[in-house]
């Protein structure tokens, strides 16, 4: 990453799933292991030999690093957020991936926090190519806003949206690898359904999902509708299925139902 802003120290609190996703990937993208400090009680076996491997520090930093990446559970933060404050000083870039724990909340356990940025990345990130959207407090200065794009670009695309649309961020792209997996899932069901063997059926669906999803990612100039109608011949086999996904009670409707009631349980988990 030739325009990179790495911090010159960094300490990761939680090294989880999500955690431990984004480690890896900033060490692979060029992130110094020696700036890095990983915090972690119930650190894992895995985590620990890659710490180990690349040199990464297990333990916290004798003072305030540049930036302060949040990835404990959520309850962990809210249940007592006062436990936090000294872990960020002035010059902070604290990054929060925290679910439901807003920039006032955050704020408020983190009073000497220099920038506070609210992300919420997709599982994705495990593998470069997740999908985060970052939102900041007011007048971030612009070399914190770079330390937050180069940690979170460096596992995939980013976008900066107003703390308001995070609920609905969570219900498309923070869920939405779940129901592409559903998709998946679906589709080997049908096809099953069809009279493939289960076996059979089960690989046809991962492997169509896997190559349309491949597709879209190398034409990102070309929007969704048009690969689909690019599939679709005039009274084929494609366009009488989607008859029927595209009818009253199909998939779009579906789909607009389920984000909102995604929508509104994020919302409720924020309090």
């Amino acid at each position: 990453m030739d325009d990179a802003h790495w911090p010159r120290s960094l300490v990761l609190l939680g090294a989880g799933k999500m955690g431990g996703a984004l480690l890896r990937g900033w060490l692979a993208r060029g992130l110094d292991p020696a700036c890095v400090h990983v915090v972690d009680p119930h650190l894992s076996g895995v985590m620990s030999a890659v710490c180990d491997s690349y040199g990464v520090n297990k333990g916290p930093l004798a003072g305030p690093p540049e930036a302060l990446v949040l990835a404990i559970k959520p309850q962990t933060f809210s249940s007592n957020p006062g436990a936090f404050a000294g872990l960020a000083g002035p010059a902070t870039t604290v990054v929060s991936i925290l679910a439901g724990q807003t920039l006032a909340n955050l704020r408020a356990g983190l009073p000497h926090a220099g920038s506070i940025v609210r992300a919420m990345p997709n599982l994705p990130v495990s593998v470069g190519r997740g999908m985060t959207t970052l939102a900041a407090e007011p007048d971030l200065p612009e070399s914190h806003r770079a330390v937050a794009q180069t940690l979170l670009s460096a596992v995939g695309q980013v976008e900066w949206l107003d703390e308001a649309l995070i609920d609905a961020v969570t219900a498309v792209s923070g869920s939405g690898p779940a129901y592409v997996f559903l998709l998946a899932e679906c589709l080997a069901e049908a096809g099953e359904a069809a009279g493939l063997p289960k076996d059979v059926a089960a690989r046809l669906a991962r492997a169509t999902v896997e190559g349309a999803g491949e597709l879209m990612a190398a034409q990102p100039g070309t929007a969704p509708a048009a690969l689909r109608e690019a599939v679709t011949s005039p009274g084929g086999t494609t366009a009488a299925a989607l008859d029927i996904l595209r009818g009253a009670d199909g998939l779009a409707p579906l789909m607009i139902k389920a984000v909102a009631a995604a929508k509104a349980r994020a919302r409720e988990l924020a309090g």
